[in-house]
């Protein structure tokens, strides 16, 4: 049986929640930023042996657990910035409905209304730094395409046993590009490294090439001069001990993609 909002003292002051798998953790006030709300009912309006849980004692919703991280940024900061080129607005739109937050639902939908495609879409809302796509395109050559291009990295260094002890950085090893053949070659010219995949057509792609850099940044700056903006990036890292002693420096390796689009 439903408790008055009195009762909302029985949920820990630090509430889990699994979302779609994905578990989040937030403050109580949070959930109950607005009134009337599905998360406001359920939080002030109920006790906590009448929401579902998970097998470790979270609380269980069955939604988009990715979209869910919008919901609570509202939540907590009653404004929502999205990522530049967010291309699921119209699913966060109804992740709002569902979760019962009216003017968030309606500031996506004055978003969306009469702009069928993606591509309108990306130049109506999003964060600040999409205002400035017409100043960008002025950066490129004429007749210059859009497109992605990816640069990675491997790199490593070692920690001693003693972790307050500086790290000790190697050199990058390699800077490669992913990308179609003839938009590297727009963007890095004669600093690209064509070796490993020559004679390739320029229609077509490669994930083979390097640049003739030692440092990320160089990179970065032609890419930023070619009216390109970073949209994505990942890394992984492996440890390993340089020898068969535990006792020994630990050894680092990771690798680091970075996704720009124009």
């Amino acid at each position: 049986m439903a408790q008055t909002g009195s009762q909302s003292s029985t949920f820990p002051e630090i509430v889990e929640l699994n979302v779609g798998g994905q578990v989040y953790v937030t403050r109580l006030e949070t959930l109950a930023t607005v009134p009337n709300s599905l998360l406001w009912t359920k939080f002030t309006q109920s006790s906590p042996g009448d929401l579902p849980k998970d097998s470790k004692g979270r609380f269980f919703f069955d939604r988009d657990g990715f979209l869910f991280r919008y919901i609570l940024d509202y939540l907590r900061d009653s404004e929502l910035f999205l990522p530049e080129f967010f291309k699921e607005r119209r699913r966060l739109q109804r992740e709002a409905d569902f979760f019962q937050l009216p003017e968030l639902s309606r500031r996506l939908a004055a978003v969306s209304k009469d702009t069928d495609t993606e591509d309108s879409e990306e130049a109506e809302l999003n964060s600040p730094a999409t205002t400035t796509s017409s100043s960008d395109r002025t950066l490129r050559s004429p007749g210059a395409s859009a497109g992605y291009i990816t640069i990675g990295y491997r790199g490593s260094y070692t920690i001693g046993r003693d972790i307050q002890a500086d790290a000790k950085f190697r050199r990058v090893a390699r800077i490669t590009v992913c990308s179609k053949i003839s938009l590297a070659k727009e963007v890095f010219g004669d600093t690209l490294n064509e070796s490993r995949d020559p004679d390739r057509p320029p229609d077509k792609y490669t994930a083979r090439y390097y640049l003739k850099y030692n440092f990320l940044e160089q990179a970065f700056d032609r890419l930023a001069e070619a009216g390109f903006h970073m949209v994505a990036c990942n890394s992984t890292g492996t440890c390993s001990y340089a020898s068969n002693d535990p006792g020994e420096d630990k050894l680092w390796t990771s690798y680091t993609e970075y996704v720009f689009s124009r």
